[in-house]
């Protein structure tokens, strides 16, 4: 691969910006490339019943399971899944859990441990930087433990300017490298789109890897805007 890192933490603004659309489009990029690779959702809250296997799952962590070159179980995938769709420490307190970055970066370590060795693996966040584990900690713990370089989905809508500054704010006092960020342009007519992506270009202190415009062809339509990345050198 080029200089592309082999790791990365992918967050986003917010929650529903497209952490899982990027993660999957980059998983089947890597793929394509012959580059063994694997996606974790460590924690996930919001769960489908899936009646054929009698058992809750989460579609964000199906994903990546499903467009990842290297074969995880779902437990590998997403170890902590909560049912409900709200902030991961109310979900699990619902259920009678506790949280805490230490055990969610053991899971994610063994899952890293498998063979082959992937040469590109991701862990996706949920929701934002700051979402909650517990009253002490937030995923931006779990983010610091890992020391992975940071991906940041900003969702181009209106707003997304401060969110996007907040965020890349947070994660320098958080002491991780923001490599790059990718704009999901979901929105068909924006208006002001190109004033807003030049504002985020010139602000953001990181490299824009894509600028993703609706994809009527889906997840593999947005693969191909990340193929440079692992092209070998």
């Amino acid at each position: 691969m080029s200089s592309f890192p082999t790791r990365l933490f992918v967050t986003g603004t917010d929650t529903e910006v497209g952490k899982t659309f990027v993660s999957s489009a980059l998983l089947i990029a890597a793929q394509q490339a012959q580059v063994p690779a694997l996606g974790l959702k460590p924690i996930a809250a919001g769960a489908d019943y899936h009646a054929q296997e009698a058992a809750y799952y989460n579609q964000d962590a199906l994903d990546l399971q499903k467009y990842a070159s290297i074969t995880l179980d779902y437990e590998q995938v997403n170890p902590v899944m909560l049912k409900a769709a709200t902030a991961p420490h109310i979900a699990a307190a619902e259920e009678g859990r506790r949280l805490n970055s230490q055990t969610l970066l053991a899971w994610c370590r063994g899952a890293l441990w498998q063979r082959p060795t992937p040469e590109f693996a991701l862990v996706e966040g949920a929701g934002g930087w700051y979402v909650p584990l517990n009253a002490r900690e937030t995923l931006a713990d779990l983010a610091k433990a890992l020391n992975f370089p940071v991906l940041l989905v900003v969702d181009i809508r209106l707003g997304c300017i401060n969110h996007a500054l907040l965020t890349a704010q947070a994660i320098a006092r958080d002491g991780l490298p923001l490599v790059a960020w990718v704009a999901n342009c979901r929105q068909q007519e924006m208006p002001y789109l190109a004033e807003t992506l030049a504002t985020l270009e010139a602000l953001l202190p990181a490299p824009c890897w894509a600028k993703l415009p609706p994809c009527s062809g889906g997840v593999e339509q947005a693969a191909e805007f990340f193929e440079f990345l692992f092209k070998k050198t």
